[in-house]
């Protein structure tokens, strides 16, 4: 059977902040593709706005470049676990993969992760070797561990005679030699690489079509659209085609448009054909993993397998106080509205309804992937509060079972007992520990997911900020019973509504640690600081001084208190209990108790009290 000899899709795949969307952006600068002066900005591919503030990839991204007589299509994936389920599609339309590891860390767990997705559907692999000028790097150690890596994960002999290519994406350079010395200002060694040992997509035009929609994007002009790739036949602007639907069903639609993917553009073409990596559009009603058919041979490819959410929140409408005031859609319909638009795209999200009609259960593969989302609402202009996240128990066999996740910890080792320890009381159990020559240790871990909320937190207060903490789902286990992982301590939660003032303040800090600025409008119910100890305290913080006639020399300039700790969006999700929400506006992030009156709020709690004792 003949192949394209012109083209070659591939897939980058690493660890976080390894250097894929830096390298795709060296690909693109060094080849064919773009006009002479073409001003490229850092990260290209990372169009999403949060994307480029983190620094993270969370969508894949498609691009081609031109190197020579050949189209080499390339797609960006996420590196963190929560976007996994991003990767595991995107390999269906690949036909090998470029692995980047950092030279310095090596092999970390979204690199088994991914590689092992890459393996399980027998692509080609590339290793780039990527960050070869890092401070500290060992780049020769690091293409062992990734060749035991391979190993671990089974790949069969073809896949272990992988080609390694150094480079540094950050400077543009690249060489096929790990001494540092050898690199050159050229991507020369990496594309081609690609060219010699990537397979040519196998060219059966001429058959009946089938296009397997691996990635959904949305457009309000022309509606939802599918991306994926051509793995038969040809497809052509106007054709009358079947879509095999995940239910059995079939449904016949024509093509109102095709997309190309070239250099940062998607164009518009009339035509594609076998191994051709396209956007089409014109079915409203298609979903990832169908099947685009020709209608007098309808079929269907196997469907393509999706890990199910681990994690979940309660999201509902703001009804705060102070609800309303900030954001633009502040009803439950547009929330409701806007949850549902986001399952278009994200595949790897649930919402379903609970009894409350203004409140959603939204379901997650992480912390990270729901956190992105919040960010995302507050950024368009909605007003929401969310409670604490829970993992999702899944019976498995006839036993109740719940998400356990494997935890890499890079610590100093002066650090390692207290990282150790705190592992242990949330139920991790170790399952490796090797010490560097370099005053590190690395720790292996199997931990509940339960275990591991509000955990980061935690972990870099331990390891004073110096600590690398990764995870990454590995199976579901029976449930640990009688066992709550919350947090430990209790809050400050204000008594009424005013503005915080510094003398109130100044006699609750030494209660605990304080939350908000001075001058910060709080209401009843509103969680203002953490108590040092477990129950939680309703204070006065909006109490001010008593004035006299007498002025005491200075005394207005001994109002200090200490500086407030300001939680992020992750952290306050971290900090939440069963009983709090965390309010979120387009200005502000609260905390806040459930029940908001101090009276109910107590009666509340002698009651579960009681019902626990019983």
């Amino acid at each position: 059977m003949t192949s394209r000899d012109d083209i070659r899709n591939i897939a980058i795949i690493a660890h976080v902040d390894h250097g894929k969307t830096t390298l795709v952006n060296e690909m693109l600068k060094q080849s064919d593709t773009l006009p002479e002066h073409f001003d490229i900005q850092d990260r290209a591919m990372d169009t999403n706005a949060i994307e480029r503030e983190r620094g993270i990839t969370i969508l894949s991204k498609n691009t081609a470049v031109k190197y020579g007589k050949y189209q080499i299509n390339i797609l960006d994936t996420p590196g963190h676990a929560d976007f996994g389920g991003e990767v595991e599609r995107v390999m269906k339309m690949v036909d090998g993969v470029l692995l980047v590891v950092d030279a310095f860390e090596g092999t970390m767990p979204q690199t088994r992760f991914v590689l092992k997705k890459a393996l399980e559907q027998h692509l080609v692999p590339i290793v780039v070797i990527n960050k070869v000028d890092r401070k500290g790097a060992r780049p020769e150690e690091v293409v062992d561990e990734v060749l035991d890596l391979f190993i671990e994960l089974g790949a069969d002999e073809d896949q272990l005679d992988f080609p390694v290519v150094y480079a540094s994406a950050m400077n543009g350079t690249s060489s096929y030699d790990s001494d540092i010395a050898s690199q050159e200002h050229t991507m020369k060694p990496l594309f081609d690489t690609i060219i010699k040992t990537i397979p040519a997509p196998i060219d059966n035009s001429d058959e009946p079509l089938q296009f397997q929609v691996a990635i959904l994007d949305y457009n309000d002009f022309v509606g939802r659209i599918g991306i994926g790739r051509v793995v038969r036949g040809r497809i052509k602007v106007g054709d009358q085609v079947t879509l095999m639907k995940l239910d059995g069903s079939q449904k016949n639609f024509r093509v109102t448009k095709l997309f190309g993917f070239f250099g940062l553009k998607r164009e518009e073409i009339q035509e594609a054909q076998a191994g051709d990596l396209i956007a089409v559009s014109g079915m409203e009603d298609i979903n990832v993993g169908e099947t685009v058919t020709d209608p007098n041979h309808p079929e269907a490819l196997t469907p393509l397998r999706i890990d199910p959410p681990t994690l979940q929140m309660t999201f509902r409408t703001n009804d705060s106080p102070f609800a309303g005031r900030e954001g633009e859609f502040v009803t439950s319909r547009q929330l409701e509205n806007r949850l549902r638009s986001e399952l278009h795209t994200d595949v790897s999200l649930r919402v379903d309804d609970t009894d409350d009609p203004g409140a959603w259960t939204v379901s997650g593969r992480g912390e990270l992937h729901l956190s992105i989302l919040i960010e995302t609402l507050r950024r368009e202009g909605y007003e929401l509060a969310v409670s604490r996240p829970q993992v999702i128990y899944r019976e498995v066999d006839g036993v109740e079972c719940e998400p356990f996740e494997e935890v890499l910890v890079d610590t100093p080792d002066e650090y390692t007992g207290s990282v150790i320890d705190s592992l242990n009381k949330r139920k991790g159990e170790m399952q490796n520990m090797e010490q560097t020559d370099n005053g590190q240790t690395r720790l292996t871990y199997l931990v509940p997911s339960r275990g591991l909320i509000g955990y980061s937190t935690e972990f870099m207060s331990l390891t004073r900020g110096y600590g690398i903490l990764n995870h990454t789902f590995e199976k579901y286990a029976p449930v640990i019973r009688n066992w709550n992982p919350g947090r430990q301590k209790g809050t400050l939660v204000s008594m009424n509504a005013g503005k915080a003032t510094t003398y109130a303040m100044m006699g609750i800090e030494s209660r605990g640690t304080l939350l908000i600025d001075p001058g910060t409008e709080v209401y009843e119910g509103m969680i203002v600081g953490e108590n040092s100890r477990e129950n939680d305290i309703t204070v006065n913080i909006t109490k001010g001084k008593n004035l006299t006639n007498v002025r005491a020399a200075g005394s207005d300039e001994m109002a200090r208190i200490k500086t407030p700790t300001h939680l992020s969006l992750e952290e306050s999700l971290e900090f939440l209990n069963d009983d709090e929400y965390c309010e979120i506006t387009p200005e502000n992030i609260r905390l806040r108790k459930q029940i908001l009156n101090t009276n109910a709020r107590e009666k509340a709690a002698k009651r579960r009290k009681q019902a626990q004792n019983k």
